[in-house]
């Protein structure tokens, strides 16, 4: 390169042999939140491992947007291939792009509008289903019916409970054993025999299995349904080449685990914060009951759930699932004033993002009134729940809906009251709570209104 080489500052706190592992042990949420107040981008260590931070929201939309074709997506999607290597969530470049285009119209908003009655029918039944007085692991119930709708998508059926465990208990085991591999990036480790790699393998296994017959169904009954497989089924690139049926099964695959995760912890952090503040349930409640004494809630109607939206929003905004998203150049990169050389492996994180101070104003308080379009906005880039630029989430509209309409049909009939105990972020393959059980009361005065 011709330009003068400044390589990015090493962040204070590296231990001799094991750098930054300690306080990245202790509490990496916070620790990555900290690593803000060294500057834009600051290097850390882990054991032998070199990994560097891109703090700045400016620089960090350029290398998603302008500068995104100097980087690969990393190391996380590198072990995320346990999905299918040439899946969308982890193919890089042209292949990248074909996919993308192929599936595009799978995820086109109106595509996603003719979902909303599909959605709707399918968390019903799950919303019913509670037992007033009773605690609930809010996460998996929330993951329950984000499955559900997302498999009701994908296949036209939702599974039965004990099948729905069964690939919820996958898709963690899936994903834990990628971010492990991902923060301790020795592949000779991943070769051998031990029970995590056997239980990692296996799951990927029982993931596969558990749509391959589905496909299968489909191939052979192709009229009957009308569905995200439907749509693969018959996608063709510009050569005019349809998937095959391993390809189709590994877009599934990954659709199934990304659609069922960050959408649960975004709604089990949203009814946290409506249990600790009354004044926000009482607003989404009214709004709620105003919406669906019209009827049921549809396409149409989804819009005037405003207040829900921005109840979303600051969910997604103050419990970022992205804690940790990785990046590698390709070649040696200027970023701003700094050079990466190639092969950097780079991290970044929206959560922390969405916690700096100078881009909002008491950014730890849960406030859905940030989000009203009087009040000042993030700048561009400041706000990327779903990522940004070409690899920016394809499924970010289908999560908006799907969020919002769980939120608003749990509303219609529960309230969420909290148990004793402290909730935490934790850090893992998204930020999901500690430990979260609340106890479902029923709004009686509801009851056989259009909730249903």
């Amino acid at each position: 390169m011709t330009t003068d080489v400044i390589v990015p500052p090493m962040a204070p706190g590296k231990l001799p042999l094991i750098g930054h592992a300690v306080p990245l042990i202790k509490d990496r949420l916070a620790f990555i939140q900290r690593l803000r107040t060294h500057g834009p981008i600051v290097r850390v260590t882990v054991g032998p491992k070199a990994l560097t931070v891109v703090n700045s929201p400016e620089l960090m939309h350029k290398m998603l947007t302008s500068q995104a074709d100097e980087f690969t997506k990393g190391l996380l999607f590198e072990k995320l291939k346990l999905f299918g290597k040439d899946a969308l969530p982890v193919a890089e470049g042209k292949p990248h792009l074909r996919r993308r285009r192929l599936m595009q119209p799978a995820f086109h908003r109106q595509q996603i509008a003719g979902y909303v009655n599909t959605m709707r029918e399918s968390v019903e039944p799950y919303v019913a289903g509670w037992d007033g007085g009773t605690p609930v692991d809010v996460k998996t119930e929330m993951q329950l019916m984000a499955q559900g709708v997302v498999m009701s998508a994908l296949f036209s059926a939702a599974p039965p409970r004990e099948t729905a465990h069964m690939i919820l208990d996958s898709v963690d085991t899936v994903f834990k054993s990628a971010l492990q591999r991902a923060l301790l990036p020795i592949s000779s480790l991943e070769r051998l025999p031990t029970r995590r790699n056997r239980k990692a393998e296996a799951a990927s296994t029982a993931l596969r299995t558990a749509v391959s017959d589905i496909i299968t169904e489909h191939r052979a009954h192709p009229h009957t349904y009308d569905d995200i497989v439907s749509l693969l089924l018959t996608a063709q690139d510009e050569t005019g080449a349809t998937l095959p049926d391993d390809e189709i099964l590994s877009e599934i695959v990954a659709l199934l685990a990304a659609g069922s995760e960050t959408t649960a912890v975004v709604l089990a952090w949203l009814f946290h914060e409506l249990g600790r503040n009354p004044d926000m349930e009482r607003r989404l409640h009214e709004e709620v009951d105003s919406v669906l004494a019209e009827g049921p809630l549809t396409a149409e109607r989804l819009p005037r759930l405003v207040y829900t939206r921005m109840l979303v929003s600051e969910s997604l905004r103050l419990y970022s699932p992205a804690w940790l998203v990785t990046r590698q150049a390709v070649s040696d990169v200027r970023l701003g004033e700094f050079t990466l050389p190639a092969g950097s492996d780079v991290i970044w994180s929206a959560y922390a993002l969405h916690r700096d101070p100078d881009i909002y104003p008491d950014p730890l308080r849960f406030d859905p009134d940030r989000w009203l379009p009087e009040r000042p906005q993030p700048p561009k880039g400041g706000f990327i729940p779903f990522g940004s630029g070409k690899r920016m989430c394809i499924g970010d509209a289908f999560a908006w809906t799907e969020t919002i309409i769980i939120t608003a049909l749990i509303a219609s009939r529960w309230r969420l009251r909290p148990t004793p105990g402290t909730v935490r972020p934790v850090g893992a393959i998204s930020t999901h709570p500690s430990s979260l059980r609340m106890v479902p009361e029923l709004r009686h005065h509801t009851i056989g209104r259009n909730a249903r």
